[in-house]
């Protein structure tokens, strides 16, 4: 029952993290993030299929390997996620606390990106993609 579940909610992280890659106002990050988590706890076979996928691995394989994003996929998660919630801010207008909690995460989440995630040039990440690739491949 537990893996079931997980395999649900994996999908469907999948599928909105699929969505988000396409779409500008979806954030693809933590829709992928959920599916790999969840993928790893119901089946070896599905987080394997998961992982070898394209979208995985232009979108979380070099951050969750401990790499790092390049600047333009940090600057793509930024811009999403600031237009996201803005939408939010700007409906909490007679809400001042939910405004102010809401730019609190905002914040944690730029300074996050900006200086806890470290940078790869594209230079670096195009290497690293190809050591996986080799190292699949052998």
């Amino acid at each position: 029952m537990k893996k079931a579940l997980y395999i649900v909610v994996g999908c469907l992280g999948l599928v909105l993290g699929a969505i988000g890659a396409v779409l500008p106002l979806l954030p693809a990050f933590p829709f992928l993030m959920l599916a790999a988590y969840c993928f790893a706890r119901s089946s070896q076979r599905l987080h394997n299929w998961f992982t070898s996928t394209k979208l995985y691995k232009s979108n979380l394989e070099s951050f969750v390997k401990g790499r790092g994003m390049t600047w333009k996929t940090k600057i793509r998660i930024m811009v999403t996620v600031t237009l996201v919630m803005s939408i939010g801010f700007f409906m909490m207008g007679s809400v001042p606390v939910g405004r102010i909690i809401l730019g609190c995460v905002w914040l944690f989440h730029i300074l996050f990106f900006i200086f806890g995630v470290k940078t790869l040039s594209s230079a670096q990440a195009e290497h690293y993609r190809k050591l996986d690739e080799n190292a699949s491949q052998a």
